[in-house]
């Protein structure tokens, strides 16, 4: 299994540039002093698509041959990968087939659409999405670019980091969310890679928490019917960011829902920004852990701001 390095993420970087936003590294000294410690946010709520994914899926379409590029590309996701994966291909002009569950938000329906891609509704279940994503790939040669279980993402989703560290070199340690495992994968890597004493912490849902059964006993868990608010975390871990995680992670903390939701509303309410559930759990880790993060510069990974307005937690 061949697993990214440095010189991988740093080389992604530059090929995505001109499509990306550097997004600011925001501070805040309030949040600092309830928390007792200097906090970093690097905010992928104001990438396009208003998410880190549009990283992983600009890498991934920009690595595609003259063929796969005329064929096109093809998903199943019903939030912000699909997005990405729209928007990327979409200003490449590559032809872009996303399969959503019927049941997807009309919000991320829309936005996908707008895109212009092309959507295939199916079966709110992993099988019909999978089936229906093959059914795509046979019919009209589409490359398949899966959210996290991808080379190319993977490397493409480590920028984030390293944007991080070329502002703020002289960090203890870097947060960042665990769903499938992508961000994580690509944040311990470029982190690793460029200064081995900053520690890497995965922050999870407690209630959506495979990724830290798996890192605890060195066997790969997927999660069974997880619950949580924090809707991009929903995803198990595949092989490949499995190893990178075990090889590069020093820590994975869970956080309760009460804890997400406060968080949320804390940022909103403090630092006047829209972030979503998932990205909340980088600082319930904190609040939850006070001791460990005492008196330490961290570095937050925020994920991404997209919410549904009709249907807040507080």
């Amino acid at each position: 299994m061949h697993l990214p390095t440095l010189s991988d993420i740093q080389s992604a970087h530059k090929k995505i540039k001109p499509f990306i936003h550097r997004t600011p590294v925001l501070t805040s000294q309030q949040l600092n002093k309830i928390f007792s410690c200097e906090l970093f946010f690097k905010c992928e709520n104001f990438q396009r698509v208003g998410a880190f994914k549009f990283r992983g899926a600009t890498n991934a379409v920009l690595s595609l041959s003259e063929k796969e590029k005329k064929n096109g590309v093809v998903t199943h996701s019903s939030g912000n990968h699909a997005a990405a994966l729209s928007l990327a291909a979409g200003m490449n002009g590559v032809k872009a087939y996303i399969v959503m569950p019927e049941t997807a938000p009309s919000v991320k329906k829309n936005a996908v659409a707008g895109y212009g891609a092309e959507i295939t509704f199916c079966k709110p279940t992993l099988q019909s999405r999978e089936d229906t994503t093959r059914l795509i790939m046979g019919k009209t040669g589409a490359t398949l670019v899966h959210p996290y279980d991808n080379y190319n993402v993977i490397c493409g989703q480590g920028t984030a980091a390293i944007e991080l560290l070329e502002e703020c070199n002289d960090l203890d340690i870097i947060v960042a969310p665990i769903g499938g495992g992508g961000l994580m994968s690509g944040t311990a890597t470029a982190v690793k890679g460029t200064d081995g004493r900053i520690l890497v912490i995965g922050a999870e849902p407690l209630n959506a928490n495979d990724a830290y059964i798996s890192f605890t006993t060195g066997k790969l868990t997927p999660s069974v019917n997880p619950l949580t608010i924090a809707d991009g975390l929903l995803t198990s871990l595949s092989e490949l960011t499995f190893s990178i995680i075990t090889k590069s992670v020093d820590r994975i903390i869970t956080a309760r829902e009460d804890s997400i939701i406060e968080c949320m509303l804390l940022v909103w309410e403090r630092m006047k920004i829209i972030i979503e559930p998932s990205s909340a759990t980088v600082l319930a880790v904190i609040r939850e852990n006070p001791d460990f993060f005492r008196g330490k510069k961290t570095g937050l990974i925020i994920t991404g701001g997209n919410v549904d307005f009709r249907k807040l937690p507080f």
